[in-house]
């Protein structure tokens, strides 16, 4: 009897944090922007382009961060944040995986703060 099985528990809380981190406008903007810059941005500029206060942009980045989806550079006391370049593979295999589709070929953007 073939048996179909859901996701691991692991894998199936990671994808949900990266959903549950993209089930908000402004940090859809701010990854749709990082990705579309193509370059590191300051807090300040990427204040100036979704038009929304310094301390709400920082706490959005800092949960974008925290799943990999951004990084940061730091540069003296600012900080530049870009896109990490595997979730924009990756996070179209996860939404197939979810989905019943065939795994990502490619390796998971790797959460760990560096």
């Amino acid at each position: 009897m073939n048996t179909v099985r859901p996701l691991d528990r692991d894998t199936a809380q990671e994808y949900a944090s990266w959903f549950k981190v993209l089930a908000d406008a402004t940090r859809v903007q701010i990854v749709s922007l990082l990705a579309r810059r193509g370059q590191p941005m300051s807090v300040g500029a990427i204040v100036d382009a979704v038009q929304v206060g310094q301390s709400t942009v920082s706490a959005h980045l800092k949960q974008l961060a925290k799943v990999g989806f951004v990084l940061v550079e730091n540069a003296g006391t600012a900080g530049y944040y870009r896109i990490n370049d595997e979730c924009v593979t990756c996070f179209p295999s996860a939404a197939d995986v979810v989905m019943g589709r065939p795994a990502p070929s490619s390796p998971l953007p790797d959460t760990e703060e560096e």
